[in-house]
């Protein structure tokens, strides 16, 4: 007979320690598997703990599993480092009387110019062609957001809704045309229509209509006239990324409205307007943010028919009353004021998107 592994009981009596039994170790310890600590997870001795971000991998892993967008992404970041960022530092020169021309080269330039202080922002303040820029630009920034912005939106729409694929891409290609033509042509094809030799202008003489009429030159009119200018160039450009947000659109919620007997108005208004929801409230915030910059070419090449006092805007300003007069200091005074007022218009726009549920350029921590 086999002999028995049942271990034996202690001794009764005797003032040692109990004998350990055939499956207990000899230093008390209980035998079998080693005892884990919190979370049933042991630590192995002789190794250190290895921190672990919130997410669950470490960011050696992160590095390995991301780096070829890394590698993608690296020439834009250092793009955007070298022309965008670095030239911040340049704007000390806002804060001296800055001449090109005090040294041998630009640092060398920058050491020999006068400090001035505060006194190019104090002659921006007292500038009145400045506050006129400044109120140009405002109406016809509110202008765009009113009459422009609304128009990609309801041209995606417009599109989602064409059942033929030849249709829809026959319709983008036409849309997305203007987008590639210059200022010049853009003012060219408005003057050959809309000047006092124009079409409308022939027409309207053609049937008896006095003459005088040229709205390429009408200042007052000058402001919608721009703003027809930007929606037939850059609306059709501007459907891209709605369409984008439309194509990831489930068709079954369009097909469980139907069936619920929602027509195509309440479809579109509770199923497409929801998805373009987000995509609506981040280029709202980056419109805003951008109010203060109009652009410039627009602007020069049409500021001869109307004057600057209608055409001038804060970009036009900065060129023509500091860099073409070689004023750099007061260019960049007005540079900065520009780009704090712009900060603080897309982060309040973005703070009211945060209020009313949207994550805006960045979402709320």
């Amino acid at each position: 007979m086999s002999q028995s592994t049942v271990p034996r009981p202690a001794a009764a009596s005797g003032d040692g320690p109990p004998t350990p039994g055939a499956g207990e170790p000899a230093d008390g310890r209980p035998s079998g598997p080693r005892s884990r600590g919190r979370g049933g997870r042991g630590r192995r001795r002789g190794k250190p703990a290895v921190h672990v971000p919130d997410g669950g991998v470490r960011w050696r892993d992160r590095f390995r599993r991301d780096r070829a967008l890394i590698l993608m992404t690296t020439p834009a970041v250092l793009l955007l480092f070298v022309f965008a960022y670095i030239p911040i530092a340049g704007n000390v020169i806002a804060f001296q009387f800055f001449s090109p021309y005090a040294g041998d080269g630009f640092f060398d330039s920058l050491a020999n110019s006068t400090w001035v202080g505060l006194e190019q922002f104090q002659r921006m303040i007292n500038d009145s062609y400045f506050w006129n820029a400044l109120e140009n630009t405002l109406v016809f920034s509110f202008l765009q957001l009113v009459l422009f912005f609304p128009i990609p939106i309801a041209l995606a729409i417009l599109i989602n809704s064409f059942l033929h694929s030849k249709v829809r891409a026959w319709a983008q290609a036409v849309l997305y045309l203007p987008h590639f033509f210059s200022w010049v042509l853009v003012v060219t094809v408005f003057q050959q229509i809309f000047g006092g030799a124009g079409l409308v202008a022939q027409t309207a003489r053609n049937h008896g209509f006095a003459d005088g009429f040229d709205l390429m030159t009408d200042p007052g009119f000058f402001k919608f006239l721009i703003t027809a200018q930007l929606i037939w160039k850059d609306a059709g450009w501007g459907i891209i990324v709605f369409l984008a947000a439309l194509a990831a659109v489930n068709h079954e919620l369009y097909e469980s409205a139907a069936v619920d007997g929602a027509g195509r108005w309440r479809r579109m208004w509770h199923v497409t307007l929801p998805a373009l929801r987000p995509v609506i409230a981040l280029l709202l915030v980056l419109q805003i943010g951008g109010m203060l910059t109009v652009g410039l070419e627009q602007y020069i090449i049409q500021r001869t028919a109307v004057g600057p006092g209608a055409s001038e805007v804060l970009d036009t300003y900065v060129w023509f009353a500091g860099i073409r007069n070689g004023q750099f200091s007061y260019a960049a005074a007005v540079g900065i004021v520009k780009g704090i007022f712009s900060l603080l218009l897309i982060l309040a726009a973005n703070k009211v998107a945060h209020a009313m549920g949207e994550a805006g350029v960045y979402k709320k921590s």
